[in-house]
């Protein structure tokens, strides 16, 4: 939580959410209000949101209600090289 007094002085686009609350918000009532709440935190401060560790569709499902812009993970897509 110290660490969103630096996020109100940073100039950033997105803020992503750390997996580790991620994962779990499909079964885990508590780590889904954190979720919404960090969602809540970025969106009022014209900042998009990621969730990181999108591993199926119940998670994919949780987020997109939360409102959470964008999901990273194997569930939504498996990494890619970069094209030349």
């Amino acid at each position: 939580i110290s660490s969103f007094r630096y996020l109100k002085s940073l100039d950033v686009e997105f803020l992503k959410i750390d997996g580790e609350l991620v994962r779990e918000i499909a079964c885990d009532p508590i780590q889904r209000e954190m979720v919404a709440a960090i969602h809540r935190i970025g969106e009022s401060m014209g900042i998009q949101t990621i969730g990181e560790w999108v591993e199926n569709s119940e998670i994919e499902r949780a987020l997109t209600d939360i409102g959470v812009d964008y999901a990273q993970g194997y569930g939504v897509g498996r990494p890619v090289p970069f094209i030349d």
